[in-house]
């Protein structure tokens, strides 16, 4: 068996070993019975860690965004306070939810996101697509508001620094009645749809995932009767023969697929920390091995990464509660925003999201 174990390595290294490293996001929504609405997604990145951190935001917090020539962009002042996950220890939000409920989140959109060419007589209302999140956190309260704020401002092909290219994104936005959409920059123009089955991953289009799912209406969460073919007795091998047909790779296409039947049959929970289980439930099948993204035993692939999902992250919009874990430490922790004081913060704070980059294990061997 030991011998057949190294071909089957060398076919796989072959076959998967060149692969380069993807950004596999994926977003989904649940809704508690009574009304509590919950946006939450995995963050993924196989080229490194993103070294996300816990950021609270003050109200009333000063903000400049960025601009591709250097020259101040647009200047505004928070009117609402923020909690969420930075990136690459910068202050720019991924993920958040603001004291009013408003939630939303950050995901790749690579080959598809096309910002409009800068026009440096608009400076002073532009802002680089990773300034976006904590502009419309800290300014909206509901997503009619940002529909308006997206008319008014310029998303600009800003280059992050440490990625060398600017960042292509798309965003899911989600308020506490449950009303959703997906922001998303194609071909120079800013496109939103209404996004009522509250899922979202990358490429292509979000109006493309939308049409593929036609592929799939013979998804059921009902077992595939049995049937008789020449007096033979055929029945499912087990349960879950509903779902005979559902993909199961890795690639954007295929999660919104998944996102959307684990959604759309996940069992009924009477409220916001009761919905928690069940998201963190679904989004366990999202989690991207390291493999995925870099292929078997590629001596490329990043030492400090457990994973290609870095974090997984829930808010409750009608609580007002973040929830998380990480690839380190799969524990659950969680923000409290009615807990905290948004007008007496002297400034941004910034928390590691592991104490420890280690789980902890509670020993329960008998003594």
């Amino acid at each position: 068996m030991k011998r057949y174990q190294h071909i089957i390595n060398a076919l796989l290294f072959v076959t998967f070993g060149h692969i380069a490293p993807t950004q596999a996001c994926t977003g989904i929504t649940l809704k508690a019975d009574d009304g509590a609405v919950l946006l939450a997604r995995t963050m993924e990145w196989g080229e490194f860690d993103m070294n996300g951190r816990l950021m609270i935001i003050p109200r009333g917090q000063e903000f400049t965004g960025a601009t591709p020539d250097g020259k101040p962009g647009l200047k505004w002042k928070g009117k609402y306070g923020v909690v969420g996950i930075d990136m690459l220890e910068k202050g720019l939000l991924s993920d958040g939810i603001n004291e009013a409920g408003l939630s939303l989140a950050l995901l790749y959109h690579p080959g598809i996101a096309e910002y409009a060419k800068y026009d440096p007589t608009k400076a002073k209302n532009s802002m680089g697509p990773t300034d976006l999140a904590q502009y419309l956190l800290t300014t909206c309260s509901t997503v009619d508001c940002v529909k308006a704020e997206m008319e008014k401002i310029q998303v600009a092909p800003v280059v992050d620094s440490t990625l060398g290219f600017a960042p292509p994104v798309h965003f899911i936005v989600a308020e506490p009645s449950g009303k959703e959409i997906v922001i998303e920059f194609l071909k120079g123009k800013t496109t939103i749809n209404e996004a009522p089955l509250g899922v979202l991953t990358n490429a292509p289009t979000y109006d493309w995932h939308i049409t593929n799912l036609q592929n799939y209406i013979n998804l059921s969460p009902v077992a595939i009767p049995n049937k008789d073919v020449k007096s033979v007795d055929f029945k499912p091998l087990g349960v879950g023969s509903g779902m005979i047909g559902l993909p199961g790779d890795f690639t954007p296409p295929s999660r919104f697929v998944r996102a959307v039947a684990f959604t759309a049959t996940a069992r009924n929970t009477s409220d916001g920390p009761e919905t928690v289980y069940e998201i963190f439930r679904i989004l366990d099948n999202f989690n991207v091995p390291l493999s995925a993204t870099w292929g078997v035993n590629n001596p490329k692939q990043p030492k400090d990464l457990r994973s290609s999902t870095l974090w997984t992250v829930a808010y409750d919009t009608k609580n007002k509660v973040m929830y998380y874990h990480t690839q380190n430490n799969r524990r659950v922790r969680m923000v409290d925003l009615s807990k905290i004081d948004f007008a007496s913060l002297p400034a941004v704070i910034h928390q590691p999201l592991d104490e420890k980059k280690a789980q902890d294990i509670e020993d329960r061997t008998p003594k």
